[in-house]
């Protein structure tokens, strides 16, 4: 019996409702799917049941050989693939298929916003059904004006359609964590590197550090948190030229002001 590791932050899913829940929220289509953790492969099973074409991330290499075993005819066929490696050291230079794909995934906690964040940027996953820790799930899903707005839920909004679908108890995982997970699905409606967002990854990376100062102390007004980075006087005459209120907090400004005052500042 093969248990959780904690140093790879492992919680095997075993509540057969709740993962049925998940393969049904997946597109109906013939992209290939990449699942990142596969696990035990209770999700890997239920792809390959659904005729999906899958590549499976394991950097457990006592999982790999688990999983090389229980999946040894559709391993021969070409129906899955199994990586037994970092997706993120896969992921460092290019898209993890030269495909569009769905990505799937249950994740570490301590991992999960970095990989979504890998996911949002890669131009050819198209849909992202991730379950993570639920604190994380609300914010990528949050829209301006809730108190868990930030600059994920910017970094979401600019280019997905990011929804919670459910909750998920400690209970359904083993062994179960001490926090409460959610399913939280976003759909991409266009890409990052896209003429009227970001013309390079670096202008793209130079937004992401933006938002984090701009958020830095969300208690504070935006124009104070921008100081670190631009003039007073500056940021005085873009406030007033795209009329945002001196005193507004980071979580109420629009995500397409963010992407004005951004522009507009580094022009």
């Amino acid at each position: 019996m093969i248990k959780a590791k904690k140093k790879f932050g492992q919680n095997f899913l075993k509540d057969e409702s709740v993962k049925k829940k998940i393969i049904q929220a997946m597109p109906n289509d013939d992209k290939p799917v990449v699942e990142i953790g596969p696990g035990l492969g209770d999700l890997t099973r239920e792809l390959l049941h659904n005729g999906k074409r899958v590549t499976a991330f394991e950097i457990d290499l006592e999982l790999c050989g688990y999983l090389q075993k229980t999946f040894e005819t559709e391993l021969k066929s070409g129906q899955l693939e199994l990586i037994c490696n970092d997706v993120l050291e896969e992921w460092q230079h290019t898209s993890l298929k030269d495909e569009e794909y769905h990505l799937i995934a249950n994740l570490p906690y301590y991992v999960a916003t970095n990989i979504i964040l890998k996911a949002l940027a890669d131009n050819k996953c198209k849909t992202i059904l991730v379950m993570i820790q639920k604190e994380v799930a609300v914010k990528f899903a949050s829209v301006c004006g809730d108190k868990t707005f930030s600059s994920l839920s910017i970094l979401a909004n600019s280019i997905s359609k990011a929804k919670v679908l459910f909750d998920v108890p400690g209970e359904c995982f083993d062994p179960p964590p001490k926090v409460t997970s959610s399913v939280l699905k976003l759909e991409k409606f266009r890409d990052y590197l896209d003429k009227d967002l970001f013309q390079t990854k670096e202008e793209f990376e130079a937004f992401k550090n933006f938002l984090k100062v701009a958020f830095k102390q969300p208690r504070k007004v935006v124009i104070k948190n921008l100081q670190d980075l631009y003039p007073k006087e500056k940021l005085l005459e873009q406030f007033s030229l795209l009329e945002i209120p001196q005193n507004a907090r980071p979580h109420q400004l629009e995500t397409s002001t963010y992407h004005l005052l951004f522009k507009n500042l580094n022009k």
